[in-house]
């Protein structure tokens, strides 16, 4: 399979991974408890592959300024853009209890929320794309992270709609198109970054990794805080060290 094709695949199973997680919570009613259990875990495996996978290759490659200045430019566009659509009705996303607005509280948080899904979505299907410039195959340790991060995603985030009164039909045709919109995304690192310098591929990853571990602090870890409290760290934890032990097999 060309390499072009593998990206877009690639970044539209790890997409997909949010579909699993949105069928699980709309066939059945997951108890809280559970629903931060599994998001706990899903922030610890992306925190573990941004250190390993991302950040660390990111200064190996291109050096230690490029990956700085990437990660800060992630982190602060990913804030202000996440900032943005909070006012629009999109703050609580990834939230399984009540907090989600429905439409008729808030005109336009439908929009909102599926833009948010897609700011979330796009910085890992990028960074699978990035890998396979150079490469034969995608890093076996970044797609476990996301797949494995983005079951709980879809978990929570579709409990909270369903709680708000969205429809089937609005649920899982946004978890759809955002599963193609990974493989895109994907498809799109990939064919634009094939032959960039190293500083380059360096300075985009790590754009990626800082919107990536704000998109944590901001909607995984706190929908996890909030019923775990105490154990929070701990599964965190767990998860870290999961995503580590894949890298440390892989490499």
């Amino acid at each position: 399979m060309p390499l072009w094709m593998q990206a877009f695949a690639w970044g539209a199973i790890a997409g997909g991974a949010l579909l699993i997680g949105s069928a699980i919570a709309w066939r059945w009613t997951v108890p809280p408890q559970a629903v931060a259990f599994v998001m706990a875990f899903g922030a610890g495996v992306l925190i573990s592959a941004l250190a390993f996978e991302l950040v660390g290759e990111a200064q190996e490659t291109g050096g230690l300024m490029p990956t700085m200045s990437g990660f800060l430019v992630g982190a602060v566009v990913y804030v202000a853009a996440n900032g943005a659509l909070a006012r629009l009705g999109a703050r609580h996303r990834k939230r399984s209890g009540g907090q989600q607005p429905s439409e008729a509280e808030v005109s336009g948080s439908g929009n909102a929320i599926a833009l948010g899904a897609l700011l979330d979505g796009i910085p890992e299907s990028v960074v699978l794309g990035l890998g396979l410039v150079g490469g034969a195959s995608v890093n076996p340790a970044v797609l476990v992270a996301i797949f494995i991060s983005n079951v709980p995603e879809g978990l929570s985030s579709t409990a909270g709609m369903k709680r708000s009164g969205r429809s089937s039909r609005y649920v899982f045709g946004l978890w759809g198109g955002i599963a193609v919109v990974s493989g895109l995304a994907s498809l799109v690192g990939y064919t634009l970054l094939a032959g960039a310098s190293g500083v380059t591929i360096a300075f985009i990853t790590a754009i990626a990794a800082g919107a990536i571990l704000a998109m944590v602090a901001d909607t995984m870890i706190p929908e996890a805080f909030e019923r775990q409290h105490m154990l929070t760290g701990l599964i965190t934890a767990l998860g870290f060290l999961v995503a580590f032990v894949v890298h440390a097999l892989s490499g």
